[in-house]
């Protein structure tokens, strides 16, 4: 597979690369190894005991080495571009910073979801902590090998450094303390780190159940990057929320809050000196979100998936993250407030004319499917009672 997916990115180079400069070979590899291959809730949907998804994680990181090593020969000289992953990563803050043990629990959860792929990549190896953990825990299981794959020497060199970029996708954080799990007869990627995961009740839930708002945790996280890995050029590929009420929102107010405090905590990492050059949210339109399909609704356009055509209306917060991306940032607080103001309206209207194509869309599905079905239905029927009366007569 790393082969393959090898060729495939070549593929793409030789064909894109003369007008794509930014190339990132996968976006949240954490969640394609352990919910697809630890906890089976994404494709391909399999439950290997505690040792696929590390598996899984371990060709992934490999295969990313050798399409930058691929870029780098072949491409780079020529179409001089950049090759890197993105990689997503909650914030774990210890539930209290003057116990050790939940301090080194919260590091421990920053190694077990980020570390586990830009340590390898950044210092040629997974982390110290995750190798002693799934060790100590192989061997309570009375396995002789380690569940979590080694690398070679020439493999942690050839690894080490392939990265022009850190793509990094934020959502929110979680409250982390010491927890010993009990031995298990089936292992896990969620025991291996024995600790456990608290939100504070204050924190805003405006999306779905596992997003919590908690924008000073991104500043953390970017800062911790900085720190670990030798400050890394970064682009944020991924910072949002979705709905939580299935139904139309197109005022959504609390996405802009979510957005005006999270790009707060940008600007001031950008002050402490992170090397951040870019910043993306997630996401434009509301699209296919993993196991949720479209269910989930993260974008700054509203998409009527029952509508044939597929049309999109503009949330309050497309208006509002265009005056963002006008300013570069926030001016000053009158001015931000009136773009609130402004956003709001906006959102009634469309509000407005999304009801109306809604009634529209209704109406033509009643002319162009229910009505000929029922024409359809009543000449059978005709048919068939004509049929009774011709016997009867005959």
């Amino acid at each position: 597979m790393i082969n393959y997916f090898n060729d495939y990115a070549n593929l793409c180079f030789e064909k894109f690369g003369d007008r794509v400069k930014h190339w990132i070979t996968f976006s949240d590899p954490w969640a394609v190894a352990v919910k697809g291959y630890d906890t089976g809730e994404h494709a391909p949907g399999l439950k290997l005991g505690g040792s696929g998804m590390y598996k899984a994680a371990h060709h992934l990181i490999k295969a990313h080495a050798k399409v930058w090593h691929s870029y780098n020969d072949t491409w780079r000289s020529e179409q001089q571009g950049m090759v890197g992953i993105s990689l997503t990563s909650g914030w774990g803050e210890p539930i209290d910073p003057h116990r050790q043990t939940d301090t080194v629990a919260a590091e421990r959860y920053i190694q077990f979801h980020l570390g586990w792929f830009a340590n390898p990549i950044y210092k040629g190896d997974y982390p110290e902590v995750m190798k002693n953990y799934v060790g100590k825990k192989t061997a309570q299981q009375g396995l002789g090998t380690s569940r979590l794959p080694t690398f070679s020497a020439q493999e942690k060199t050839y690894i080490k450094g392939t990265s022009d970029f850190l793509g990094i996708g934020h959502f929110t954080t979680r409250y982390v303390l010491q927890k010993n799990f009990p031995f298990l007869q089936v292992p896990s990627y969620h025991t291996d780190y024995d600790l456990a995961e608290l939100v504070d009740p204050k924190w805003p839930a405006p999306g779905p159940k596992w997003l919590y708002f908690v924008p000073w945790g991104f500043r953390r996280l970017l800062n911790f990057i900085k720190t670990q890995y030798g400050n890394p050029l970064i682009y944020v590929t991924e910072n949002g929320v979705s709905e939580k009420i299935q139904c139309t929102q197109l005022c959504d107010e609390w996405r802009i809050e979510y957005l005006k405090e999270y790009i707060n905590e940008l600007l001031k990492a950008l002050n402490d000196g992170v090397n951040v050059k870019g910043y993306t949210a997630w996401s434009l339109l509301d699209k296919f979100e993993w196991n949720k399909g479209f269910s989930e609704r993260f974008g700054f356009y509203h998409i009527d998936f029952k509508n044939k055509n597929k049309p999109r209306y503009p949330k309050a917060s497309a208006d509002y993250y265009k005056k963002i991306i006008s300013a570069n940032g926030f001016p000053n607080p009158r001015e931000v407030d009136n773009w609130y103001g402004e956003a709001m309206d906006s959102c009634s209207t469309t509000h407005q004319s999304l009801t109306t194509d809604s009634l529209i869309a209704h109406m033509e599905m009643v002319t162009e499917i229910i009505l000929p079905t029922v024409f359809t239905l009543c000449i059978l029927i005709s048919v068939v009672l004509l049929i009774f009366y011709l016997r009867n007569h005959s």
